[in-house]
């Protein structure tokens, strides 16, 4: 069976953990103290320390690099300097954060350094360049994650590290070649994953499991689908793949960039440390409001306006808008040049709109496009006549007056804006753009009541600026990036969708979600059909069931409502079995439920780590107050950084994605009942059911939904 050793730090202690975090079993030989300077563990600190110092000299060596006469200009100065500095920022020695975390004895060389490799968060070589630590997105580290004892990869041993507050404390081996050796599962491993938590999300590469390995080092030539149950990990595994990525194509997605998409800012500022303790610093966040942001958003829509705005058949009703102003010409065209005049006639001069009309390229690509090709009817004309003209001719002929005002009265210039705002306030326009798409109803539903007098007054709400960035696209193509992770994807629109796919057109996306966390109206219901909307069709789709973050008790009461949100998705399971690691709880005062929900976030906050308190948007003020009565300190979603409050109180409709050591569900009901239907209210629910690490207390005075009683 595996061998763990312990050795508790003799300053700080034991390593802090939760009730319920198993610890590897102390092995403690009189004859051999593994703390000591020449025991295993010491050996191992001993490396720790090399390697630290290792990566200090790393840094100190980009720090020095002098570039004063290396480039050719100031432009590639500054563009050096900037690799330069992320480089210096990606070399950072974060002081409680492992080194390594893991270490192999390939077969027949354990206990000879030659075969003997260190797995971390990046790579670290000694003054001579030999690797003290392996980056563990190199080809030799997979087996750390994938190595079992039906395939051993060559492995003969397995060591894992455990930290207190940076210093190594612990270590378990495995031994896969050996018969004798029993198949258990790693208690570190389970004490890391159950390790409180603080402040923002923290990356997972010392736990990733095989199945998430797997996506993780997936290729960059195809997109990546993952439907993942709450606490299995998927954001993590979206995050871990950009690494992988940026590690094993660099130079590409240097070049193409990376962009990772989340729901909202609290949710972005939750999860931006992960990248940066991998080493990656040079990857943008954005929610797909910021990434649509051409105009200022004021209004918001009725979920029924909001839901045919994201319909994907707007997206022919804007080709078609945007196309509108395009007419045949109605006479000739005199072009002058010198003493002679060139005349092209009418027919000819509507054959070239009509044939760069029927291309269907972008409208302003095709009006660019569009002078040349009547500059070259008349050049056609000049080499009849006996003259030889060149490109430059043809350039002078497409920038004559004539050229330039028959362009513009056959094909108008259009802005996107402008053309949306008509779109929605003229029914004329409408009706033309939406004839055998949307039906009278459905374009008197679109029409604003009180039309705006210009785009800057139009109260524009978060789907009319999805329709604006479609409408940019048709105009002119919107630059595509290497690789997008789009994360809670199940909330997205068909439109959002496109929206988010004009940003890869010509690269690759990884699509994170749970279809029975979908809590918009225009949720998507299957993953095919999102992947289509996203121009990703055909999409390599991984569904993700065994969890690990939340206990198995919390995801068994919460999986009661799948059947009700998600009847076709498998139930999730949880590898960690926490007895009392769940209390349904009736509120002792119906007709003051507020003060049993405060009470139940003291009892938690005498527990390690974060504790979040989940309410229905409509109480958050209310319970913020009694909090403040009380003298309990608490935060909002993303500021769990900027203090030393451990109390965060979460409106229900931010909770997505978001996970905290203990949990108290304030008032079931509400949450449902702050929902315009009921299966987006139970959806809702599941969420909160599933943000808790620990431990989770449900408050109610009022009746639980019906749908979470015992099947």
């Amino acid at each position: 069976m595996p061998t763990h050793v312990h050795a508790p730090d003799p300053v700080s202690g034991p390593a802090p953990r939760s009730p319920h975090a198993p610890v590897p079993d102390p092995v403690h030989d009189p004859a051999s103290d593994p703390a000591s300077d020449d025991g295993p563990l010491g050996r191992e600190r001993a490396h720790l320390a090399a390697s630290r110092a290792a990566l200090r000299a790393m840094r100190a060596d980009a720090e020095a690099l002098d570039i004063s006469d290396v480039t050719a200009n100031w432009v590639n100065a500054a563009a050096l300097r900037h690799q330069i500095e992320l480089r210096i920022a990606a070399l950072a020695d974060l002081a409680h954060t492992p080194l390594f975390f893991g270490r192999l004895d390939y077969d027949g060389t354990a206990g000879e350094n030659a075969g003997r490799f260190y797995i971390g968060r990046r790579h670290v070589h000694d003054a001579a360049g030999e690797p003290m630590v392996i980056d563990w997105r190199a080809p030799v580290s997979q087996p750390f994650y994938r190595a079992s004892r039906a395939d051993p990869m060559d492995v003969a041993l397995r060591r894992r590290f455990g930290y207190t507050g940076g210093r190594l404390t612990a270590y378990e081996d495995e031994r896969l070649t050996d018969p004798a050796a029993a198949d258990t599962s790693s208690a570190l491993l389970r004490a890391e994953i159950e390790r409180p938590r603080v402040g923002p999300m923290r990356d997972i590469v010392a736990t990733i499991q095989p199945e998430q390995d797997e996506i993780v080092r997936a290729g960059i030539g195809g997109t990546v689908c993952v439907q993942g149950a709450p606490g299995t990990g998927k954001t993590a595994v979206g995050l871990h793949r950009v690494a992988y990525l940026l590690y094993a194509h660099r130079e590409r997605l240097a070049r193409s960039g990376v962009l990772v998409v989340g729901p909202n800012r609290s949710f972005l500022q939750y999860i931006e440390q992960v990248l940066p303790a991998l080493g990656e610093v040079g990857v943008a966040q954005a929610t797909v409001e910021e990434l649509v942001a051409h105009v200022e958003v004021r209004g918001e829509d009725s979920p029924a306006v909001a839901r045919l705005k994201g319909d994907a058949r707007m997206a022919e009703v804007l080709r078609r808008a945007v196309r509108d102003g395009i007419t045949a010409p109605t006479e000739g065209l005199v072009v002058v040049r010198g003493s002679r005049r060139w005349r092209v006639p009418v027919h000819e001069l509507e054959e070239i709109v009509t044939g760069t009309a029927a291309r269907d390229v972008r409208y302003g690509a095709a009006r660019e496009a569009l002078p040349q090709r009547i500059a070259h009817a008349v050049l056609v004309r000049m080499e009849a006549a006996g003259e030889a003209p060149d490109d430059r001719v043809q350039d002078a002929v497409a920038r004559t007056k004539a050229v330039k005002d028959l362009v513009k009265a056959v094909w108008p210039p259009v802005d996107p804006a402008r053309t949306v705002l008509r779109l929605l306030s003229d029914p004329a326009f409408l009706a033309r753009a939406a004839d055998g798409i949307l039906d009278a109803d459905e374009q008197r539903l679109l029409l604003w009541e009180r039309p705006p007098r210009g785009v800057r007054g139009a109260r524009w709400s978060p789907a009319d600026a999805v329709l604006i960035d479609e409408a940019h696209d048709l105009v002119q193509r919107t630059p595509s990036l290497g690789h997008v992770v789009l994360d809670e994807a199940q909330d997205l629109s068909p439109m959002q969708y496109r929206a988010v796919g004009r940003r890869c057109s010509t690269g690759s996306a990884t699509v994170l979600g749970d279809l029975a966390q979908g809590t918009t109206p225009w949720a998507t219901t299957t993953w095919e059909e999102a992947l289509a909307h996203l121009g990703k069709p055909g999409s390599r789709v991984e569904e993700l069931t065994r969890g690990f973050r939340v206990p198995r008790e919390v995801i068994a009461y919460a999986s009661r409502l799948l059947p009700h949100i998600a009847p076709g998705l498998a139930e999730a399971t949880s590898v960690r079995d926490s007895p009392g690691s769940l209390e349904v709880r009736a509120a002792s005062s119906p007709d003051s439920p507020t003060a049993d929900t405060v009470r139940a976030c003291l009892e938690a906050l005498e527990h390690e780590g974060s504790v979040g308190l989940i309410a229905a948007d409509a109480r958050i003020g209310e319970l913020g107050r009694a909090l403040a009565d009380a003298g309990v300190d608490c935060l909002a979603p993303g500021e769990e950084t900027s203090t030393e409050a451990r109390l965060t109180l979460v409106p229900a409709s931010l909770a997505k994605g978001l996970e905290y050591d203990w949990v108290v569900l304030d008032e079931p009901a509400a949450v449902v009942d702050g929902e315009p239907d009921g299966r987006t209210g139970l959806r809702r629910l599941y969420v909160a059911l599933t943000r808790a690490v620990s431990g989770l207390t449900v408050v109610h005075s009022a009746p639980l939904p019906e749908q979470l009683a015992a099947p």
